[in-house]
C-alpha cells in the first residue's frame, strides 16, 4: 500500500472568490433516471455467494454471469405477495450498476402492528460483497463508508426513502424483526438514479472487434456513474475530487460525452484553493461547501499542467488560459524546486509522489518522467499565454532531459534504472517513453524489454497504471501489446461480471484490496474509465 493519510492541519490556504465564482457557474444539472430491479434472490442465494466467493479464483464468477446463484429464485413481479418475517432475507438485482437513492413501499399484514419494523438494508456494487461480514471489518479506512443502514418503522404502510445516495448493483434487505402477531410486504423497489452525464452527447466508436466494444461499453458506464457535480473518484467511496483522477477522466470525457464545462469546473476548483506558496492540493470537497483538502502528492499537483494542456487542445478558450495559467506557473516554479543543479529530481517525504499504490518499486525515476511530460506541457502553455520569461524553464528542460538520458538510462539493457539500487520497474519505463525525451526507435526497444521482462509486475495492479502501461505501449508502436494488456485487464474484470471497472484489480488474486478487506474497496473508479480514450486514440 503506497499512499497513506496526511495531517496537514497548519498549511494555510488562499481562496480565489473570483475563481471560485466561476466554478459554481458551471455546476452541472443533474440528470434523473428511475431504475427498477429485474430479479429478486433470497437467503440461500446470499450463502450461494459466500460459498463461491471463498474461492478467490471465482470471487465474482459470483456475479452477474452466474445464473445458478439465481436459479428457483421468487418472481420478482410478485414481490408483493410475499410476506416476510423475523429472520427473512431477501436480494434485490437492479441489472446494472447504479448511482443513486433508494426507496421501497412496506406494509404489515397478519395481527395489528404491536412492534416496530426493524430492517438492515446492504447495498453491494458486485455479489461477493453481500457473503462478506462487514461487523468483522477493521482495516485503516473508516467503517462508515460501508454501505448498510439500520432501519426502525413505527408505522405502516409507509414508503420508505433512504435520504443517503449509494453506489451499487444489488440491495439485500433482511427483517430482523417484526412481532409474531404480523409479516413484512415490500412492494415497488426503485432506484433514483442521478448522472450529470448527458447520454445523448456519446458518440460511439463502433470499433470492429467485439472485446474491445464491450470494454469501451463498461468504460463509459464507469465514466458516467462518477459525473455528478464534479468529476468524482468514486460514487461509492470517497465521492470527492482528485487531480488524478481528473485528469484520466478529462480524457475519457473528451473522447465520449465530451461535457467540457464539467472539466472546466474541475480546473477552476482547484485553482481556486491553493496554498499561501501555490501548491496545489491532491484533492477538494465540495460538499457541504468547496474546500481543500490537506493531502499533497507531487505528481498529482503537476497534472493540473496538463490537464489544462489537454483541455486547451481540445477546446482552446483564451480565457480560461488567462485564468489558471499563473497557477500553473506557480506549480511549476515549485516542482523546479525539487530539481538539484544535475537536472535530477530529488523527492521529499512530505510532497510525496504517488506513481500508483504500491509502495514496493523506487519512484524516483518514474517522478522524473512526469516532471518532464509536464514541464513540456507547461511551456506549451506558457508559450500560448504570451509568456516572454521562459528561458530558464527551458534550461530545466534540457538538464533533466540530459540528466535522464546520460544517468538514468542503462543502454546496453535499454531500460531505465531507479533509485540508488539501480532498481529495473515497469512505471519508469513508462512514464519515461510517456516524458518524451526518447527517439521513437528508442521507445520502441524500451518498451519491447519492459514488456517481456518486467510485465507483468505483481505490485502494479491499479487501472491507473495499467491506463500509463497502454498508453506507453500503444506510443512506442507496440499496439498489439497494448491491445492484449486491455483484454488481459479491463476485459478480464468484465469475465468476472464487472459492469463498472474497479479501482483495484489483479488479475491473478481477484479478492485483492489495499484496505484489507474488499467491503470498502470502490467496484465503480474513474481512473478505470480509460479504455474509451485509448480506443478512440490508437484504434480507430
Amino acid at each position: 500500500m503506497g499512499f497513506t493519510f496526511q495531517t496537514n492541519q497548519n498549511i494555510r490556504f488562499k481562496t480565489d472568490a473570483e475563481l471560485l465564482r466561476k466554478a459554481e457557474e458551471l455546476r452541472p444539472a443533474l440528470n434523473y433516471e428511475e431504475i427498477r430491479p429485474v430479479r429478486l434472490g433470497t437467503l440461500a442465494d446470499t450463502q450461494k455467494f459466500a460459498v463461491a466467493t471463498s474461492d478467490t479464483n471465482a470471487m465474482n464468477a459470483a456475479s452477474t454471469n452466474d445464473a445458478s446463484l439465481w436459479h428457483n429464485c421468487p418472481d420478482i413481479s410478485k414481490l408483493c405477495s410475499y410476506e416476510w418475517k423475523r429472520g427473512d432475507t431477501f436480494i434485490l438485482d437492479f441489472g446494472r450498476h447504479c448511482v443513486g437513492r433508494f426507496s421501497v413501499s412496506i406494509d404489515a399484514v397478519g395481527s395489528p402492528m404491536d412492534a416496530p419494523l426493524f430492517l438492515r438494508i446492504r447495498f453491494a456494487e458486485i455479489p461477493s460483497e453481500l457473503g462478506m461480514d462487514a461487523s468483522k471489518y477493521d482495516g485503516w479506512l473508516s467503517k462508515s463508508w460501508i454501505q448498510e443502514e439500520f432501519v426502525h418503522l413505527d408505522e405502516l404502510p409507509a414508503r420508505l426513502e433512504l435520504p443517503r445516495r449509494y453506489s451499487f448493483r444489488y440491495v439485500q434487505i433482511t427483517v430482523i424483526d417484526t412481532s409474531s402477531k404480523w409479516r413484512a410486504v415490500f412492494s415497488q423497489p426503485l432506484v433514483t438514479a442521478e448522472t450529470s452525464a448527458q447520454a445523448d452527447r456519446y458518440r460511439k466508436i463502433g470499433v470492429k472487434d467485439p472485446d474491445l466494444e464491450k470494454i469501451c461499453d463498461v468504460a463509459v458506464r464507469t465514466l458516467s456513474e462518477c459525473m455528478q457535480d464534479v468529476f468524482e473518484d468514486g460514487p461509492k467511496r470517497d465521492r470527492r475530487l482528485w487531480l488524478g483522477d481528473l485528469r484520466l477522466q478529462a480524457l475519457a470525457n473528451y473522447a465520449s460525452f465530451d461535457q467540457t464545462d464539467l472539466v472546466k469546473r474541475c480546473l477552476y476548483l482547484f485553482a481556486a484553493m491553493t496554498t499561501e506558496d501555490g501548491r496545489i492540493p491532491a484533492n477538494v470537497f465540495v460538499k457541504p461547501q468547496n474546500r481543500p483538502d490537506d493531502t499533497f502528492l507531487f505528481d498529482y499537483s503537476l497534472f493540473f499542467i496538463s490537464t489544462l494542456y489537454d483541455y486547451m487542445e481540445h477546446h482552446p478558450e483564451e480565457s480560461v488560459l488567462k485564468d489558471l495559467y499563473p497557477v500553473c506557473k506557480a506549480q511549476m516554479d515549485i516542482s523546479l524546486s525539487y530539481v538539484d543543479a544535475d537536472g535530477q529530481l530529488v523527492l521529499s517525504d512530505d510532497y510525496p509522489v504517488f506513481i500508483d499504490w504500491s509502495d514496493q518499486f523506487d519512484k524516483s525515476t518514474a517522478g522524473q518522467g512526469v516532471m518532464i511530460y509536464c514541464l513540456r506541457r507547461f511551456l506549451e502553455l506558457a508559450e500560448q499565454a504570451g509568456d516572454a520569461e521562459l528561458s530558464a524553464y527551458r534550461e530545466s528542460l534540457v538538464l533533466m532531459e540530459s540528466y535522464a538520458r546520460d544517468h538514468l538510462l542503462d543502454r546496453s539493457r535499454m531500460l531505465f534504472v531507479s533509485g540508488p539500487d539501480g532498481e529495473y520497474n515497469l512505471a519508469s519505463q513508462v512514464w519515461m517513453v510517456l516524458s518524451g525525451i526518447l527517439t521513437e526507435e528508442e521507445q520502441h526497444a524500451v518498451m519491447r524489454h519492459a514488456a517481456d521482462e518486467l510485465l507483468p509486475e505483481t505490485d502494479l495492479v491499479t487501472p491507473y497504471m495499467c491506463h500509463h502501461i497502454a498508453e506507453a505501449l500503444f506510443e512506442a508502436g507496440l499496439s498489439d501489446k497494448a491491445v492484449t494488456l486491455m483484454k488481459d485487464y479491463w476485459g478480464a474484470m468484465i469475465r468476472l461480471g464487472a459492469d463498472t471497472y474497479w479501482e483495484v484489480f489483479d488479475p491473478r488474486d481477484p479478492d485483492y484490496s489495499p484496505y484489507e478487506s474488499p467491503v470498502v474497496s470502490s467496484y465503480c473508479h474513474a481512473w478505470g474509465c480509460t479504455p474509451i480514450y485509448l480506443i478512440r486514440k490508437y484504434l480507430r
